[in-house]
């Protein structure tokens, strides 16, 4: 199983080979902006990616990637398992001054993954092909109750002595909890209501 994903460039540089790679990753070290993270699967990914040479330190990547993330509940931060099927496609030009890949748009319009070493590191490009494709949040269960955000109680698991102060039918998701009770959904404005605003 690979560390990183890696292409070796070397020789398509030199010449119009083309360059294959593939292999399972259970993981994806990244940099996002100056801080490294880390990308979670639940079993192995696979990948597979070919290059082929354009011309003028020009090349184009072809492959598949199907990991399967997780990622946290968006109600009670459990682990969800999110299966992904990615094709991937973009271009790929050489220049000796770039330190780490990065993605820049082309003067066509396209994407292009601008990289220095010919050692070509996929990581960054992988994670980000990944994220935006993946929800921008997931329910580990549609009917999901949440934590309490009093004492953190994961919900599913029965309540808490703080949801015993409030009767469920008297939630409001919307509007957050009537006057007095205390829970986790509780009024993020409910403070401002006995604001003495000056009149003008």
């Amino acid at each position: 199983m690979n560390d990183q994903p890696r292409i070796h460039l070397g020789s398509l540089l030199r010449s119009s080979d083309d360059a294959h790679a593939a292999g399972e990753l259970d993981h994806l070290d990244y940099w996002q902006g100056k801080q490294r993270q880390t990308l979670r699967f639940a079993r192995p990914a696979k990948f597979r990616v070919d290059v082929n040479s354009l011309g003028n330190d020009e090349m184009y990547l072809q492959g598949t990637f199907t990991p399967t993330l997780i990622m946290e509940c968006a109600r009670c931060l459990r682990d969800v398992e999110v299966p992904l099927q990615l094709k991937l496609g973009t271009l790929l030009k050489y220049d000796p001054s770039v330190d780490i890949p990065y993605l820049d748009e082309a003067e066509s319009g396209e994407e292009i993954l601008m990289f220095g070493d010919p050692d070509l590191d996929l990581s960054g490009y992988l994670a980000e092909t990944s994220l935006l494709a993946a929800p921008l949040s997931v329910l580990h269960a549609p009917d999901c109750k949440g934590l309490c955000q009093v004492c953190g109680h994961d919900l599913n698991e029965g309540p808490c002595e703080h949801m015993a102060q409030v009767p469920v039918e008297e939630i409001d998701d919307e509007l957050g909890i009537p006057e007095g009770k205390v829970h986790a959904k509780q009024n993020p404005f409910a403070a401002l209501k006995d604001l003495d605003v000056p009149e003008e």
